[in-house]
């Protein structure tokens, strides 16, 4: 048998990515056929129809005589402008993200007293179960934060008596439990990473009641637990225009397809997760960091 040095196995590999590539080639011709589409768009750049939603809808452009036209982008929740949404908020000095998480669950914002109960809600359910950052994030870090809230999410099954689906009602409980709980995931995640692989002292803080999803995120992430009511609003604005982006984004149609299969939530979630983390959907992100480099 022969024996392979380090070398001569990377230079098969090398070898072989080369000939996969090549074997494995799709004719471009074949998308020139109407029933094959390169991935989640048609042959002139425009998104195809991969399910249909009353929950969000994301436009930037229109289509004039088969020409694709760009427009201010409009974005909608349940049929409400974004701009809309942030102006009530922002005008009454308020937060706005959780009523915008309320407005997307249940097709409606909320007045006071239903807000109030949905916050108490959150506040409760962002505790994470004993020992979890412990045992799961300090255990097992990652040099990269969604990585590590994927494997999170997953693993929270572990710690769920009934993951699987099991009703309606329990599965919106569910969800509750991963909104008010992956900020805080993704803040020891963070907090891991600095230390493990940036060499920075590790800080960990529980979250407070009485503040925002916004502020307990801040919060949590910085050592001194110090940040500016400027950060705070910044930040809430920008978790709801991410709140939701319709049902053909890439990691949303991820959820859908496992969801479908009538698999637990966690699973689903996570797959959403770890598609949002591709270079080429929520890389986008990364690029804007990069961007600030140059500034």
């Amino acid at each position: 048998m022969t024996e392979y040095t380090d070398n001569m196995r990377t230079e098969f590999i090398n070898k072989k990515a080369v000939d996969l590539k090549e074997i494995n080639r799709v004719d471009p011709t074949y998308f020139e056929k109407p029933y094959v589409k390169r991935g989640l768009r048609n042959a002139d750049g425009t998104g195809i129809v991969a399910g249909v939603s009353n929950i969000c809808d994301v436009r930037g452009y229109y289509m004039q005589e088969g020409e694709k036209i760009p427009m201010k982008g409009e974005l909608t929740y349940r049929g409400i402008s974004m701009e809309k949404i942030a102006e009530s908020f922002l005008s009454e000095n308020r937060f706005g993200y959780e009523e915008t998480a309320y407005l997307i669950l249940f097709g409606k914002l909320p007045d006071a007293q239903e807000l109030d109960e949905f916050n108490a809600i959150l506040s409760r359910y962002r505790v994470l179960p004993n020992r979890f950052t412990e045992d799961v994030i300090l255990t097992n870090p990652s040099p990269d934060i969604m990585n590590k809230l994927s494997r999170a999410i997953l693993t929270l099954y572990s710690y769920d008596p009934t993951p699987e689906p099991c009703g309606l009602a329990h599965e919106l409980e569910q969800a509750l439990r991963l909104i008010a709980r992956c900020p805080v995931i993704v803040a020891h995640a963070y907090a891991a990473k600095r230390h493990y692989f940036d060499n920075e002292s590790l800080y960990l803080h529980r979250p407070q009641d009485g503040l925002s999803l916004a502020e307990n995120f801040l919060y949590s992430i910085r050592h001194d637990t110090k940040f500016t009511p400027e950060e705070a609003r910044i930040l809430d604005l920008a978790l709801v225009v991410h709140a939701e982006h319709g049902g053909g984004n890439n990691s949303t149609f991820s959820c859908r397809v496992l969801s479908s299969s009538g698999t637990d939530v966690y699973s689903a979630i996570a797959a959403a997760v770890g598609s949002l983390k591709g270079p080429r959907h929520g890389g986008a992100n990364m690029k804007v960091m990069e961007m600030f480099n140059y500034m």
